[in-house]
């Protein structure tokens, strides 16, 4: 992208005045100026005072001077300490709220104030007054640091090093933020959906996250299944198995707060605690399946209520129907109540909440009154109010077709619900504060009233009553046993007898689910509690679910749910996600049949839960300097056991639930990752990434290379990736998953480099590697000429181990038609390669390698970069055409807003006035080729010309390139060099050496005629290519051939062609070999020559390698570096 034509009026710019007063615009700059505009700031609030007449009427050199600045900055309305404002500023709407002028203020007020000043932050900019002068570096500040203009303040750009450290007369940037923070999808809907702040509800941490919590954890359990479980497992085994479940909450608890406290949470609860953490691919799966069960978890609530009304109104006598089709009838109008409740916004639903918090509490504090008042009625039902003998009766188990675990897994869902204020963290006040507080405080709060319940339950209800009034026995008589007897009352009977499954009583802990009615002072308030907790519930999980959905709706994860995600109002409620909740909800309350969906359920929270615990387990063990979690009470590897409990507790659950829920989860994730959505939100796995590969690196430099480790890595002098995609596609084809493969591109620029362009470079092409499955990495440099940039490359490429050790050039077609300065350039890249001790491969299609000028058909966008021409005759920059269908990287794809130059790489532009013409034969005929080595081969062969012995590189090559799935038709066969009269011997011999190698190969050729002279034709045309090189010293004076030689040093010396006129004349037989042996194979890999350093002329050396690889099918010419690269021993 070429730089702006400076300003004439920018050149010179004005003295700064000494003299600064405050000047307010009125209106943001217009687009026509630059990002920052100079206005005059006072240095005092007496300065700006003393000088306000001055400034009422500017002379006209100032005036003159501000308008000229005006195109290189646009900047900064600064504020005096002091409050001083000038008297023509628009203070009303300007200094109203401290997130506008970023005063020392700011912070306070953009937390705390009641209106916000929008504007665009690419346009207006904010400064403070930098230690009293007029200057654009900005002093630190949090709006520097926000992602998005959230309603906690808005985001400010802080100026650019470009714009602090650049030539004024540059533009500062061309476009997007100057942090490189560009905003996701769901960021940028964050910021519509914070256009309009005034009267959202915010709740604080009681009402927001304790009371939400309580509700959902307490539940129907604590009235109606709460003394089941103590008669069963007795009050030291009831303890137990609420301690384990408060520890598993506690610690699920302690790594949400962690998550919650290490960084801003916007909505979205679980799926936002998991995704930003863990990545999108659990983020995703997990977020599905928690809003599908939070939906399925308001019917489960929804019928547990329905049923108690149902049962009360029987006693009634009170029936619509019966009992099934009631319960969908009560469900169904109970559903639509709560619906109403939620749509008409979360104060209402939190207003409700509270009443049933109170209701709730009223009913336990009814049973604990109650049970510490004697009442003679209800001993017939077990109620005895605190007895030592009857505690210690139900001390121990008294397991009745139940076990530990069973009895366990029907109380854990009672203590699931921790997440109920996390999952609506986008109407939290201050999530971060509010999340850890409100949730280990419910977590506490909630297990103690559990364990108070069991032990009291325990202490004053007898485990089986007959509800008779006990007569007619003598308390010395040994027929009556059980703590009951001393009050008069022989419950005996209810004992199980051998073969009986149930008891013949109704009533004690066993038998009666509804016993704390008879214990607690007003029964009515208990069923009261019930009614409130199962409500409570269902209404938490009822907004749950769309909060969480809407969430996922907007990150996009998976296609075809974005339209639930919209918000209406000034809260953003997810209307639409509440209808669907409502009907998901409406269906299985119709099905009325819970009892197999609720362990899913269940499996659900659970598997989220260890998600949340693996999240903060992960995130530690990555040590990344990202992790640092406000909230320190959590370890990692508490964490972990947290992870792992919560998965055996699933299993203990229901173990075919377990596996359902983790194949659920496993084949989202398989799809997410499969789909690959375009967002970063710098999770857990990419730092552990990171430091896994950062460890692995600095092992492998502390091991010495061995022979049978030994892999070819590659650096490709590809120039911008996508011009040469058959050099690209036949190294990926030896390298993929093999070796490093590194896309050198030299970048040649004599004048000043632009750093952000080859930057933009490095990310785009990066990211076209990457969507092209091209397991490569590029790495572009500067350089003033190619070889300064390939010997850059050769040297600094790679990281320790991770280091090229073979280079890979395109073979230079046009060299008899370029300068020949190049030609010189292209040999001496191939001794310095041999120099770094690289070794060396060369491919030549007949066709040509570059395909950079073909226009692509269909939707393009232009590209220029530097590269070496093949077809053209300078080293210049060629216009390519990338077809977006395959290139979907977004960056790529920003039209800019400066013209194209010729001199600048890489300006992306689309190219509207590109026709999609037909090509011509030639470039149809380079197009095919340089497609053929990503289609599937034919049957065929790969021709391996092992002439010289270089390491084994020469024969590595071709048996990876063999492996592959696209070549596995193609079989090897093997070419060497011999004497007529030892064919046999040498075939048996290389036969041998390749049995050893275990290397496959359909047939060996001994060439014993490979030193026959050549036919007199082929002479001929190698005479004739190297005669407008030669330097023909006979024909001139020797000083004259002495300077002509030193000016042109590629010139061939008669001497040379006398002197190498053996290996002329091999390299002349060897291509008539190749063409009558290898003419239809689909790869030759042939033995390069070499050519002494200083001796042999450039020209020479490459009339050899053009005399070699002529008119023949697709050639590798290999070179190793003469160190073995096979090995027979294991």
């Amino acid at each position: 992208m070429s730089d702006p034509t400076p300003n004439a009026d920018c050149e010179h710019p004005a003295p700064e005045p000494e003299g600064l007063t405050v000047d307010f615009l009125g209106s943001g700059p217009t687009p026509s100026q630059s990002r920052f505009q100079v206005d005059l700031v006072a240095e005092s609030a007496g300065a700006a005072a003393g000088d306000g007449d001055e400034k009422a009427a500017p002379s006209g050199d100032k005036a003159q001077e501000a308008e000229e600045a005006k195109g290189r900055f646009r900047v900064v309305n600064f504020v005096d300490p002091s409050g001083a404002v000038s008297p023509d500023a628009a203070p009303a709407e300007g200094l109203q709220n401290g997130d506008t002028v970023m005063s020392e203020t700011s912070l306070q007020s953009s937390t705390g104030g009641q209106q916000h000043y929008h504007y665009d932050t690419h346009t207006n900019t904010y400064y403070l007054r930098t230690f009293g002068h007029n200057t654009i570096d900005a002093v630190p500040n949090i709006d520097f640091y926000r992602q998005t203009a959230a309603p906690l303040g808005e985001k400010l750009i802080r100026p650019t090093l470009s714009e602090l450290h650049d030539e004024l007369d540059k533009e500062p940037f061309e476009d997007g933020f100057a942090n490189g923070e560009d905003l996701t999808p769901a960021e940028e809907a964050a910021v519509k959906d914070s256009g309009d702040s005034k009267g959202v509800v915010k709740f604080g941490w009681i009402k927001g996250v304790l009371v939400r919590c309580m509700l959902n954890i307490w539940g129907v359990m604590l009235f109606i299944r709460m003394t089941w479980i103590v008669g069963q497992a007795g009050i030291v085994y009831c303890c137990i198995i609420i301690s384990i479940a408060t520890v598993v909450t506690t610690i699920t608890g302690c790594s949400t707060s962690a998550i919650a406290t290490n960084g801003f949470v916007r909505g979205g609860g679980a799926y936002y605690l998991i995704s930003r953490s863990l990545g999108p691919e659990f983020g995703g799966s997990i977020g599905l399946i928690f809003a599908f069960a939070n939906a399925v978890a308001v019917a489960m609530y929804v019928v547990g209520f329905a049923e108690t009304v149902v049962e009360l109104l029987r006693m009634g006598d009170l029936t619509m129907l019966d009992a099934v089709n009631d319960v969908r009838i009560v469900g169904t109008i109970t559903v639509v109540i709560l619906l109403g409740i939620s749509v008409a916004g979360m104060e209402w639903e939190a207003k409700a909440q509270l009443i049933l918090l109170f209701i709730l509490l009223t009913a336990i504090f009814n049973y604990f009154i109650g049970s510490f008042i004697p009442v003679e009625s209800k001993e017939k039902y077990g109620f005895f109010s605190y007895d030592a003998s009857i505690m210690w009766e139900n001390m121990g188990p008294d397991f009745r077709k139940e076990t530990f675990f069973s009895v366990f897994a029907i109380f854990f869902p009672a203590a699931t619900g921790i997440l109920a204020g996390a999952n609506i963290s986008g109407d939290l006040a201050d999530p971060q504060m509010a999340i850890p507080r409100g949730t280990l405080l419910a977590i506490f709060i909630t297990a103690l009233v559990y364990i108070g319940v069991a032990v009291s339950t325990g202490a004053c209800i007898v485990r089986d009553a007959t509800g008779e009034i006990g007569t007619n026995f003598t308390l010395g008589f040994n027929n009556c046993t059980g703590p009951a007897c001393k009050y008069g009352y022989d419950f005996s009977s209810c004992k199980l007898q051998p073969g009986q499954d149930e008891s013949s009583c109704k009533y004690g802990l066993h038998n009666d689910f509804q016993v704390m009615s008879v214990v607690s002072g007003f029964g009515p308030l208990i069923s009261a509690g019930i009614f409130s907790a199962t409500l409570s519930s269902a209404l938490a999980s009822l907004v749950s679910a769309p909060k969480v959905f809407q969430a996922l709706c907007k990150d996009n994860i998976y296609p075809g749910i974005a339209f639930f995600g919209k918000g209406y109002g000034k809260n953003n409620e997810p209307l639409r996600g509440y209808i669907l909740t409502f009907l998901i909800a409406l269906a299985f309350i119709l099905i009325a049949e819970l009892n197999t969906i609720a362990p899913i359920i269940s499996n659900f929270f659970l598997a989220s839960y260890a998600l949340i615990n693996f999240s903060v387990f992960h995130a530690s063990l990555a040590n990344s300097p990202g992790w640092r979690p406000s909230f320190k009470y959590f370890n990692k590897w508490v964490s972990l056991a947290g992870a792992i409990l919560c998965c055996v507790v699933m299993f203990i659950i229901n173990w075919w639930a377990a596996l359902l829920t983790n194949v659920i989860v496993l084949s989202l994730y398989i799809y997410v990752s499969y789909k690959k959505p375009d967002v970063n939100w710098g999770s857990s796995t990419q730092a552990l990434t990171y430091h896994q590969a950062l460890t692995h690196s600095l092992q492998l430099c502390g091991v010495a290379d061995h022979i049978k480790t030994y892999r070819p890595q590659c650096l490709v002098m590809t120039g911008a990736p996508n011009s040469r995609p058959a050099l690209l596609n036949l190294v990926h084809a030896f390298t993929k998953n093999v070796g490093l493969m590194v896309c050198g591109h030299v970048r040649i620029s004599n004048r000043k480099p632009n750093i952000k362009e080859l930057n933009n470079d490095m990310l785009r092409y990066q990211r076209w590697l990457l969507n092209n499955n091209s397991k490569a990495f590029y790495t572009p440099v500067m350089a003033e000429d190619l070889r300064q940039g390939s010997q850059f490359l050769l040297q600094a490429a790679g990281l320790g181990r991770l280091k090229p050790n073979t280079l890979v050039l395109g073979f230079k077609n046009n060299w008899r038609e370029c300068d020949l300065k190049e030609v010189e350039t292209y040999i001496n890249l191939i001794h310095d390669a041999f120099d770094f001790q690289y070794g060396m491969v060369i491919l030549r299609l007949s066709e040509g390698l570059d395909v950079s000028h073909i226009q692509g058909q269909g939707k393009c966008f232009l590209f220029s970069f530097f590269f070496v021409s093949d077809d053209t005759s300078a080293m210049k920059d060629v216009v390519v055409f990338i077809d977006v269908n395959k290139d979907s990287d977004g960056d790529s794809s920003k039209p800019s807003s400066k013209a194209t130059s010729v001199q600048n790489s890489p300006a992306v532009q689309k190219d509207k006035k590109s026709p999609t013409t037909p090509l011509n034969m030639a470039d149809q005929k380079l197009l095919d080729a340089s497609q053929q080595f990503q289609k599937k081969q034919g049957k065929g062969t790969v021709d391996v010309w092992w002439l010289f012995d270089d390491g084994g590189l020469t024969l590595l090559i071709p048996y990876l390139i063999a492996n592959k799935k696209k070549w596995k038709d193609c079989k090897i066969r093997v070419f060497i060099g011999g004497k007529i009269n030892r064919i046999d011997h040498d075939r048996r011999a290389m036969a041998a050496l390749l049995s050893k190698f275990r290397i496959d190969f359909s047939d060996i050729t001994v060439l014993g005629d490979i030193n026959i002279k050549p036919k007199s034709e082929s002479l001929a045309a190698f005479a004739q290519l190297i005669e407008p090189y030669r330097l023909k010293e006979d024909d001139m004076e020797q000083d004259a051939a002495e300077k002509l030689k030193a000016e042109e040093p590629w010139r061939i010396t008669d001497n040379e062609i006398e002197l190498y006129k053996a290996k002329s004349n091999r390299q002349i037989r060897l291509n008539e070999l190749l063409k009558e042996h290898s003419s239809t194979a689909n790869l030759i890999v042939m033995s390069m020559p070499l050519a002494r350093k200083g001796a042999v002329s450039s020209a020479l050396y490459m009339a050899w390698l053009e005399t070699l690889s002529r008119d023949l099918p697709p050639i590798l010419l290999v070179r190793g570096n003469h160190q073995s690269v096979l090995t027979f021993y294991s």
